[in-house]
């Protein structure tokens, strides 16, 4: 590890004390052994090449894991890759509940990040399902009926506000909350809003 490639603010990640903190600074000592630069996106220490994200460290209340960015696309010889919900697409998790898992690990893992950077060098992109191949709620797809406005708005909005909208309906197990979320959204969706915005 040499100056250059060090990040501060991942200095400061990597140092504060907590659950996971050996197990952070054995991640990115293999991270940055596989010749990635490191940033700093979404809170959490970011490899990548060329400006393309390729592998992140983050932490769960019961596991640390190095996200993979395209995993999708990935060799798993060691099955080890998981997809972290079904509407995950593209990125996969190799989970970790030690420091000492991590060490046994460590060539494996570093087999792992080629593979991911491999794949990134490649040009092999991730074919996303399409907006109308998610499930369209009942009680959404009624109140766009009822609405050409709403139909036309929700027709503007990207694919991925499109589909956050689609999956927050569609979790809710009982129709009741369905049609709840459904109400507190079209709000958003009219202004041309997504979820989290």
């Amino acid at each position: 590890m040499t100056e250059k490639t060090l990040n501060a603010k991942v200095d400061e990640y990597v140092s504060k004390p907590g659950q996971w903190q050996i197990a952070y600074q054995k991640l990115r000592a293999i991270a940055l052994a596989c010749d990635l630069v490191e940033e700093f996106k979404w809170g959490n220490p970011c490899y990548t090449l060329d400006g393309q994200n390729v592998v992140l460290i983050h932490g769960f209340k019961e596991y640390c894991a190095l996200l993979f960015f395209k995993g999708a696309l990935m060799q798993d010889p060691k099955g080890i890759l998981i997809q972290q919900t079904e509407n995950v697409q593209a990125g996969r998790q190799i989970r970790f509940t030690s420091a000492e898992q991590i060490a046994k690990m460590e060539a494996t893992l570093k087999a792992y990040i080629r593979d991911a950077i491999k794949v990134e060098q490649s040009g092999v992109q991730v074919e996303f399902k399409k907006t109308a191949e998610f499930a369209m709620p009942e009680e959404f797809l009624n109140r766009l009926e009822e609405s050409p406005e709403l139909q036309e708005a929700f027709a503007a909005l990207t694919p991925g506000r499109q589909r956050g909208y689609l999956l927050h309906f569609s979790s809710a197990k009982q129709a009741k909350t369905r049609e709840s979320r459904v109400n507190k959204c079209i709000p958003h969706i009219l202004k041309g809003k997504g979820l989290d915005d």
